[in-house]
C-alpha cells in the first residue's frame, strides 16, 4: 500500500454561516488521478477553496492530513510551499507585474521556505524555458504581465506552465476545462499528463466527461449536497455522460 497523499475526514465547511460540505472523505495516494464530479452548487469549487485555504470559507468540523502535516493549520501560502497547487475556473489578471518576475518570486519564496538558496537569474531563465515547452506557451506570453490580454486557453494554458515550474505534490484543478476549444483542451490535459509521476497526484474537478478522455482518472468521486455519494472508476464518468445526475440525485434523495 502506498503512502497516502491527502486524507480528507469528515471534512465540514460553509460560508457567511451557510453550510456546503457536510462531511467530505476523500484519500489520495501518490501517482494517482481523481475525478470530482457532481452538479452545480454540490461543494466541488468548495472544496478546492477549503483545502487551498480561502478564508472566505470556515471549517466547522473535520480534519485534512497532507503528507504527515494538518494541512488546516496551514497558511495558504504554506500549503502552497509544501506542495498544493490550485489551478483557478477562472483564472484572475495581475496588471504591471509581468509572469518571469511572478514566477522568479513564488519558485524563491518556495525555496527560501525549505532553507534554499534562491535560483541565480541564469538558472531561473533556463527553468522557464524547459518548462515552456511543457505546454507550449509562447516566449511572447511569458513576458507578459500574468493573464493581461490572454484568452480563455491562454489563461489555462499559463497556470499549467505554473504549475510545470512549482512541481507541486498535489495539483487541484478546478474546471480547468472550462471555455476550452478542443486544441487548447489538448495542449492543457497533455501538459497535465507529462507532469504525471508515481510521487505527485491530481485533483481534477469537472463537468464534462471529455476532459477524462484526455487525462485519465483513477477513480471518479461524484459530489452532491456536500457529500461523496458514489466513487468508481472512469467507467462511472461515461454513466455520467450518458445518464446525467437525476439518477444519482433520485438514489440518494430517496
Amino acid at each position: 500500500m502506498k503512502d497516502t497523499l491527502l486524507e480528507v475526514t469528515n471534512l465540514h465547511a460553509g460560508i457567511e454561516g451557510k453550510e456546503i460540505l457536510k462531511g467530505i472523505n476523500l484519500t489520495v495516494r501518490p501517482g494517482e488521478v481523481h475525478a470530482i464530479m457532481g452538479p452545480n452548487g454540490s461543494g466541488k469549487s468548495t472544496l478546492s477553496e477549503v483545502l487551498a485555504g480561502n478564508p472566505a470559507f470556515t471549517v466547522t468540523e473535520g480534519s485534512v492530513d497532507f503528507h504527515g502535516k494538518q494541512l488546516l493549520e496551514l497558511s495558504p501560502e504554506d500549503r502552497s510551499h509544501e506542495g498544493l497547487f490550485l489551478s483557478f475556473q477562472y483564472p484572475v489578471e495581475i496588471p504591471g507585474v509581468s509572469m518571469v518576475n511572478f514566477m522568479r518570486a513564488a519558485i524563491n519564496a518556495k525555496r527560501k521556505y525549505f532553507d534554499e538558496e534562491p535560483l541565480s537569474a541564469t538558472e531561473f531563465l533556463k527553468l522557464m524555458r524547459q518548462k515552456r515547452a511543457i505546454v507550449e506557451l509562447d516566449n511572447k506570453l511569458a513576458s507578459r504581465s500574468v493573464n493581461e490580454g490572454f484568452s480563455g486557453g491562454e489563461k489555462k494554458r499559463n497556470e499549467i506552465f505554473q504549475m510545470a515550474v512549482l512541481e507541486p505534490v498535489l495539483s487541484i484543478l478546478d474546471e480547468t476545462d472550462s471555455g476550452l476549444d478542443i486544441d487548447a483542451l489538448r495542449i492543457v490535459a497533455g501538459g497535465v499528463n507529462k507532469l504525471k509521476t508515481e510521487q505527485n497526484a491530481t485533483i481534477v474537478i469537472t463537468h464534462y466527461q471529455r476532459l477524462l478522455d484526455y487525462i485519465r482518472p483513477d477513480f471518479v468521486h461524484v459530489l452532491y449536497k456536500g457529500r461523496i455519494v458514489r466513487t468508481g472508476g472512469p467507467e462511472l464518468a461515461l454513466e455520467l455522460e450518458e445518464r446525467g445526475y437525476d439518477w444519482i440525485k433520485e438514489e440518494v434523495d430517496k
